[in-house]
């Protein structure tokens, strides 16, 4: 059997990964960053553009494969963002008419629940936490059904928010979970269940008063910018060459910043699992698979095995590395074998024809390959 490789490009990463018999030879991506501030459309297209020849030829060499032993061209299609989507599906195209070989579309939250059977995961409630998206996603009746999701926005936009309010740059997730391992005090905030779904734009407007309230009471030269790595605080104006959380004035802050971050996190990640929970209870399954880049954070992790450890039917907690986690190409590849080997797949002008969905819900999938 020959391999299928597969193009991520929904948000800030560019990815391409090759699977063959349900295997992963190659999983290469890059990532769009900013010092300060959210993600820039324009500049993360320009980003995957840029990039996107280096990383195919990068997914060869690591696969070890030859472009005549590429059977079928995978790619996002959806959700995600415009700009980016539209990168990923011309260079998506320009491979498979290069290569005479057929594409598959597939949707990016799909790929990250049926990547979790590569660890063991079998019939799973996922937890899908990233950007733009927080969903609670089962199988039933041919879709892969939505339980509980986001009133509002997606858990990773709200701590890039947060981490914006703060200026620490994008992506804002990992720095937030750096800052909260120094938090000792819990601050309160509001908390957002509804039924099965949640909300976090309240918490987040709470953040953005707090941290300016606080800004105020300790006077201007009190900030933080963020160089990369380890935490430092520094009392003066000097620049450091030092990689880390650069904090500027008195302890106070820092403290604040740190307990603040932590109070975040356990406030929206108690959130998260309480509906994980009632899904497990409502579904009746006993397999718990996390999924999505807010995923990598260690204190969600933790919170999602005591959850399941707690509970009396043996439910059984489930989450893949870190690379399959975070957006990539390799679970694109993934599922696009598996649909491949099921038929789906689209040539000469039906492959013209195929487009992006942005807005494309999991739901919305029909899961022909699980019949």
């Amino acid at each position: 059997m020959s391999a299928i490789l597969g193009i991520e490009s929904t948000a800030h990463t560019f990815g391409i990964g090759i699977a063959k018999n349900r295997r992963i030879l190659a999983n290469v991506k890059k990532s769009y960053t900013t010092e300060r501030g959210g993600i820039i459309l324009s500049e993360a297209a320009r980003h995957h553009e840029k990039y996107s020849k280096e990383i195919y030829n990068n997914a060869l060499k690591i696969s070890g494969i030859k472009e005549s032993e590429i059977q079928g061209v995978a790619f996002s299609q959806g959700p995600g963002l415009t700009s980016c989507l539209l990168v990923g599906l011309e260079f998506a195209k320009n491979l498979a008419r290069k290569l005479n070989v057929p594409l598959i579309p597939v949707n990016h939250c799909v790929a990250h629940l049926e990547i979790g059977s590569l660890f063991r995961a079998k019939d799973a409630v996922m937890l899908y936490a990233s950007g733009a998206n927080t969903q609670i996603i089962a199988y039933a009746s041919g879709r892969y059904r939505i339980f509980g999701e986001t009133l509002d926005i997606g858990v990773g936009n709200f701590l890039d928010n947060f981490a914006r309010y703060l200026e620490i740059g994008f992506p804002g997730g990992p720095k937030i979970e750096q800052l909260a391992l120094h938090g000792k005090n819990y601050i309160e905030l509001p908390y957002k269940v509804k039924g099965m779904d949640i909300a976090v734009s309240g918490i987040l407007t709470n953040l953005k008063q707090k941290i300016e309230k606080t800004k105020k009471d300790f006077g201007n030269s009190n900030w933080i910018s963020w160089v990369g790595g380890e935490q430092i605080r520094e009392t003066n104006l000097l620049n450091s060459q030092r990689a880390g959380l650069r904090i500027r004035g008195d302890g106070r802050w820092e403290s604040y910043v740190n307990d603040l971050s932590f109070s975040a996190q356990e406030t929206v990640f108690a959130m998260l699992v309480e509906i994980s929970e009632r899904a497990l209870a409502h579904v009746g399954k006993k397999e718990l698979l996390l999924g999505g880049g807010v995923g990598c954070n260690k204190r969600l992790q933790e919170m999602c095995k005591i959850m399941c450890a707690s509970r009396k039917d043996g439910t059984k907690f489930f989450v893949p590395e870190n690379q399959f986690l975070v957006d990539n190409g390799a679970m694109i590849a993934f599922l696009g074998e598996i649909m491949f080997k099921s038929g789906i797949k689209f040539s000469g002008k039906q492959a013209t024809k195929l487009e992006i969905k942005p807005k494309q819900r999991t739901d919305e999938v029909e899961v022909s390959w699980r019949k």
